[in-house]
C-alpha cells in the first residue's frame, strides 16, 4: 500500500459551476472550495443538491457552466483515477467478499503474489474478516456497505466521495462505518460525505458545507457552522424546521 499521506495544500474546488434541467436551475455554485484536513460533510434538505454536487465533484455528472479544479487545474482523468465514491446502496459484484476486492486490486496491476496479504489486512480493518468466502450478495446492509468501502479504499484513493452510507443503518452498524471513515481520514485520505444526520455530522466533520435550493448558503469550520451558523437557512435546518 502506498503512502497515504495527503499534502493539505491541495485543493478541491468549484467554479461558477451551474447545472439547469428542463429550465430549472438544479445547482448554482459560484465558489467553494475543499482544501482543509479532516473529512467535509454536507449538509441540507432533500433536493438541496447535495448528491449532486458529490457528482460533480467527482466528474460523474459535468456542469453546463463552470468547473471543478484540483489544485488549480480543471479536473481531469488523472484526478478522477486518485477518487474513489462509495453510493447509498451498494453495488457489490456477485462473487465473495474476497473476491469483490481482489478485483479491484488485480485491476490496478497488483501481483498476485500481493494480494491475499492486502485483502486480509483491509477484511480485518472492516471486521469482515471472518467473511472472506461469503457472497458479497448475502452480507447484511451494514457489512454490504463496510465492504463497498473497503473497495473504495483498495484503490488507494486521494479522495473518497460517501453519498449517505449510512442512512439505512442502525447505530452498531452507522459507528463502525463512521470508525473505518475517521481511520482513513487519519491516514490522509480526503473525504467529502453527504449526510442529512446532524450528529453524524458533529462526530465526523471537520468542516461542513450546508446546501438549500441548489446553492452553498454556508460553509466553515464544523463548530461554527452547527453552534453559531450565519445564515437563516442553516439555522432554521438545524434547528429542525423545515426549509424549502
Amino acid at each position: 500500500m502506498r503512502d497515504l499521506t495527503l499534502d493539505m495544500s491541495s485543493c478541491l474546488s468549484v467554479d461558477g459551476v451551474r447545472i439547469t434541467r428542463k429550465g430549472k436551475s438544479l445547482l448554482n455554485v459560484p465558489h467553494l472550495a475543499l482544501d482543509g484536513p479532516g473529512p467535509t460533510l454536507i449538509l441540507g434538505p432533500n433536493g438541496s443538491g447535495k448528491s449532486l454536487l458529490l457528482r460533480c465533484l467527482h466528474g460523474l455528472i459535468v456542469s453546463d457552466r463552470g468547473q471543478v479544479r484540483q489544485d488549480g487545474v480543471a479536473l481531469n482523468a488523472d484526478h478522477k483515477a486518485r477518487q474513489a465514491m462509495v453510493f447509498q446502496q451498494p453495488v457489490l459484484l456477485r462473487r465473495s467478499v474476497a473476491a469483490n476486492l481482489d478485483f479491484v486490486l488485480k485491476r490496478q496491476g497488483m501481483p498476485r503474489s500481493a494480494r491475499k496479504s492486502r485483502i486480509e489486512e483491509l477484511l480485518a480493518e472492516g471486521g469482515l474478516d471472518g467473511k472472506v468466502r461469503q457472497s458479497a450478495r448475502s452480507l447484511s446492509g451494514g457489512e454490504a456497505q463496510r465492504l463497498a468501502i473497503l473497495r473504495a479504499l483498495a484503490l488507494d484513493p486521494e479522495t473518497l466521495f460517501l453519498d449517505e452510507p449510512t442512512s439505512a443503518l442502525d447505530p452498531n452498524a452507522t459507528q463502525m462505518i463512521e470508525r473505518m471513515i475517521l481511520r482513513a481520514s487519519t491516514r490522509g485520505v480526503r473525504i467529502v460525505m453527504v449526510t442529512h444526520d446532524i450528529g453524524q455530522a458533529r462526530r465526523l466533520a471537520a468542516d461542513i458545507v450546508m446546501m438549500q435550493g441548489g446553492h452553498v448558503v454556508e460553509h466553515g469550520a464544523a463548530k461554527q457552522v452547527l453552534d453559531a451558523p450565519k445564515s437563516d437557512a442553516a439555522r432554521r435546518y438545524l434547528a429542525g424546521g423545515l426549509v424549502t
